[in-house]
């Protein structure tokens, strides 16, 4: 007769989720073995018996953040109405995509703060940010695809490039708002951004095209 093992007295979802939360205001490296031992409520056996080690509880963490993400923000854009308000929203608070509000809201993005802190160097994290940006770009060109469809994004640049440069603004917004940047003035800054995608390029005047 094959022995189970004694069930599990925890829920290992809400560990996951209690060590993102971790991670997330802490930092991978700022975060020993010890902290998740002290927050998560394991012991250290429990902990390397369900998880394996520290890095591949943070890749759980990681994957449980980005799926939570890139759900909400589809959720979002799949709504009926313009399209822009609802970029600007996820831009200018980033509660939009993470749920997390107030004073319990963590600094930064997790995908972000990873990138700046494991890579290059850890090979399975740099996988998972890459597919969580790629994964951004394409929910929002699906939506601003729509809205070049129906006139409200009237810029010529493509739905992808649109995405990736909001891609890139959201991440940046994120990392100067660590350094404690007013966010009134971020706010002005993605205004701008958003102002531009209601508008075609307009060429300088002695701008002429190659032959």
């Amino acid at each position: 007769m094959t022995r189970t093992g004694r069930p599990r007295s925890y829920d290992e979802e809400k560990v996951v989720e209690r060590a993102r939360n971790l991670f997330w205001s802490r930092g991978y490296h700022a975060t020993s073995v010890q902290d998740l031992v002290d927050n998560l409520g394991l012991q250290r056996a429990s902990l390397y018996g369900a998880f394996g080690d520290k890095h591949r509880l943070y890749l759980r963490a990681l994957s449980l953040y980005i799926r939570e993400n890139r759900e909400r923000l589809a959720a979002a854009l799949r709504e009926d109405g313009p399209v822009l308000p609802v970029l600007r929203r996820m831009l200018t608070n980033p509660a939009t995509l993470t749920g997390v509000s107030g004073r319990d809201q963590p600094r930064g993005c997790l995908v972000g703060n990873t990138t700046a802190e494991l890579v290059p160097g850890d090979d399975a994290a740099q996988a998972m940010v890459a597919a969580a940006y790629d994964g951004f770009v394409e929910v929002v060109s699906d939506a601003l695809r729509r809205g070049q469809a129906n006139g409200e994004v009237v810029t010529t640049a493509t739905p992808e490039a649109q995405a990736l440069l909001l891609q890139i603004v959201f991440q940046g917004a994120a990392l100067v708002a660590r350094a404690g940047i007013d966010r009134k003035r971020l706010d002005e800054s993605i205004d701008a951004l958003i102002d531009l995608l209601r508008q075609p390029a307009v060429p300088p005047p002695d701008w002429r095209p190659y032959r």
